[in-house]
């Protein structure tokens, strides 16, 4: 899975979210609860397991994503990239100021071990 790289070198902070709802206009953050915040090792491991997420096929469930993660900077203001990530439909969208449109939409292999490894992080953040 390709990563904005810019922003991924900028990174300095990385939102855990537990997906309630769909954001209810275009570009805005998906709705939940902030799960866990990682920095230094555990946003570059992050980071890691998502750039090598394998591509995948597309699948169809209307897209109901349970996890996303917020990139930012030094300063916190803005997010960088939001991620938010479907293991039924194996798709992940993104937005913000540093994604291109060619990388908004990408799908990923939800058997493979670097997912694996991601949703378990995931589901360790809630614990």
């Amino acid at each position: 899975m390709q990563l904005p790289a810019e922003a991924v070198a900028s990174t300095a902070l990385i939102e855990v979210v537990r997906i309630s709802a769909l954001p209810t206009e275009k570009g805005a953050p998906y709705p939940g609860r902030a799960v866990a915040h990682w920095t230094g090792s555990e946003a570059a491991k992050a980071l890691t397991l998502i750039e090598t997420l394998p591509d995948s096929e597309q699948h169809r469930c209307g897209f109901s994503p349970g996890w996303s993660v917020r990139a930012y900077e030094d300063s916190l203001d803005l997010a960088l990239f939001e991620a938010a990530f479907c293991f039924s439909c194996h798709e992940v969208r993104m937005h913000g100021t540093a994604v291109p449109a060619a990388l908004a939409t990408q799908f990923f292999d939800v058997d493979s071990p670097q997912a694996q490894a991601l949703l378990h992080l995931f589901r360790a953040a809630t614990a």
